[in-house]
Parts: C-alpha cells; sequence; structure tokens
C-alpha cells in the first residue's frame, strides 16, 4: 500500500497545507514534524511562485514572505529530505508549472523521489495537457494528483477514471480562501466520481471551521486545509507551530468522529 492509499485507510483523510518556506525553511520543517505527530494525514507543502493565480490573498502573501525569506525549490528539497526520516505520513509538493519548468521536470520529479516525496499537485495544469508531467511523474513513482471543480462538467468522469492517489475536489469557484458558507452541490460531484473509480476524494477550498470540516468529510473521505493555516502562521509568525497544532487537534477530533 502506498503511503497516500494509507492516509485514507478506515479514516477520513485530514489533508493540511502550508506554504513552503514561511515565514522561514527552518519554521517549515520543524511544522511538518510537529503536524505530523498531532494528528495531519497528509500535508502539502506549496512551492513559492510569484504569480499563483489560483491562490486568495492569505496563501500569495504566504508565498511572498517565502520567497523574501530566501526559499526556493533547492532549499525545500533538502528540507524535505533531512524530516523524511521523522516523518511517515504522505508529503506533496503542490506546485505551478513555472517553477517545475524553470528546475528541470525530469529532474525535478527525480529528485521528488530522492527526497521522499509522495506526489505532485499541479493547479494550473489543464487535465488535457497532463501528459507534460504523466510520463516523467509515472516514471519516479509520484503522483500526479488530479483536481476537479463544479466547473468540470463533463470532463469528471474522464478526470476521475484516470485518477491516482487521491482526487483533490475544489468546493467553490474561484481561488482557495476561507468562506463562511460553501453552496456548491458537492454531493453530486463526488457522486459521479465514484460511479467511476474508487480514488478517495478530499474536498478543498474553503474549509475552515471544525463544523465545516464534519460537513465535507461526512460526503467524501478526507478534507484540504489551507488558508486558515496559513493564516495562523501569519499571525504568529515563528510561534505558530503551537497555536497551529491546536488548531490541528481541533480538527482532527471532528473527523475521528467520521472515521470508518
Amino acid at each position: 500500500m502506498s503511503r497516500i492509499a494509507g492516509a485514507f485507510k478506515n479514516k477520513k483523510a485530514f489533508i493540511a497545507f502550508i506554504a513552503g518556506g514561511d515565514p522561514d525553511i527552518e519554521t517549515t520543517e520543524k511544522l511538518i514534524i510537529e503536524m505530523a505527530e498531532a494528528g495531519v494525514d497528509l500535508i502539502e507543502i506549496g512551492v513559492p511562485f510569484s504569480d499563483p493565480v489560483a491562490e486568495g490573498p492569505v496563501i500569495q502573501e504566504a508565498d511572498e514572505r517565502a520567497l523574501l525569506a530566501g526559499c526556493t525549490v533547492v532549499r525545500l528539497f533538502d528540507m524535505i529530505k533531512r524530516v523524511r526520516s521523522k516523518v511517515e505520513i504522505p508529503l506533496l509538493f503542490m506546485s505551478y508549472m513555472n517553477p517545475i519548468f524553470v528546475y528541470g521536470k525530469e529532474k525535478f520529479m527525480q529528485k521528488c523521489a530522492e527526497c521522499g516525496l509522495d506526489g505532485v499537485i499541479v493547479p494550473d495544469l489543464p487535465f488535457e495537457e497532463k501528459g507534460e508531467l504523466s510520463g516523467v511523474c509515472e516514471k519516479y513513482n509520484i503522483a500526479l494528483i488530479s483536481l476537479i471543480a463544479p466547473t468540470s462538467g463533463e470532463r469528471i468522469e474522464t478526470i476521475a477514471k484516470e485518477s491516482e492517489g487521491f482526487i483533490y475536489c475544489v468546493s467553490s469557484p474561484g481561488v482557495t480562501g476561507v468562506r463562511d458558507e460553501i453552496n456548491t452541490n458537492i454531493t453530486e460531484m463526488i457522486e459521479r466520481v465514484r460511479s467511476v473509480s474508487d480514488t478517495p476524494c478530499a474536498i478543498g477550498f474553503g474549509i475552515s471551521t471544525p463544523e465545516q470540516a464534519r460537513i465535507m468529510a461526512d460526503i467524501s473521505d478526507g478534507v484540504i486545509i489551507g488558508s486558515a493555516i496559513v493564516q495562523i502562521i501569519a499571525e504568529y509568525g515563528r510561534n505558530c507551530i503551537e497555536p497551529v497544532k491546536k488548531y490541528i487537534s481541533d480538527i482532527k477530533e471532528v473527523l475521528m468522529l467520521l472515521s470508518i
């Protein structure tokens, strides 16, 4: 069983996103270890980028802080390699295409494998162009995570059939960020996925409260929380670890009640 599959085994997965290098690379390293110990089942580490088109202001500002603090892809790889021996849960990169191509897609995926990363999420890679990365990801056993959204329409089943790892189900149109309400008919979207695929579905974009997490996890296989965690990091800076762990504990408590 892969590490990603294990994150969903007999439980509702709690997937957390943090912006790599925010507020600095040393804090990110400590956060990954502490978040895993606090109960997060999978961690997405954002590769900071100057033009993150799918992100709202919270993560955009985190990327800016990380870049100003000197975070680079090379430093992130070095950090992942250090924490991999201390953390057993799956670790993924969320990166836009530009950093991957600048680094070199073959070299990037090879380095992902060497450092113990389990997969990549590339928000600006259209499904129709996934061939740009799918071959090299397969070569190095790096899962290329698919995204579906309410706007995916007739493509949902096609995307689901070719999915691996888990499917990132975008809850709402637009960019990432905390939302007071999530009104999209996500249940229908997930039912369409499940009619053609056994790949786990995790819902992201907008989830911030334990109640939102409970509702979304009840209709899916897990939840993805990013902006709410990044906001805590922004507020507390290098002192963010304990507040983040408290937040994780509150979410995890709710998800454990739904575990199967």
